[in-house]
């Protein structure tokens, strides 16, 4: 099951927090909600990693994206 890439409120639920929409959208499975977290932050690590790769240091006046956090 593919997740959307941004959950927005639906119009009858406006005040769900993110984390209530990403739990309702896998029906209160914890599981697959973090299982699909996942699977977005390797695909989003993957990304940068060819964003990296194809920017050249001029480009980015020296900056070079890093995958993991402070």
């Amino acid at each position: 099951m593919n997740a959307p890439s941004e959950i927005v409120p639906t119009p009858h639920a406006p005040e769900m927090t993110e984390l209530q929409q990403v739990l309702a959208y896998h029906n209160g499975n914890t599981v697959a909600a973090v299982e699909t977290l996942l699977k977005d932050c390797r695909h989003l690590r993957e990304q940068l990693t060819l964003a990296g790769a194809a920017a050249s240091i001029g480009f980015t006046r020296g900056w070079r994206p890093v995958a993991d956090r402070d």
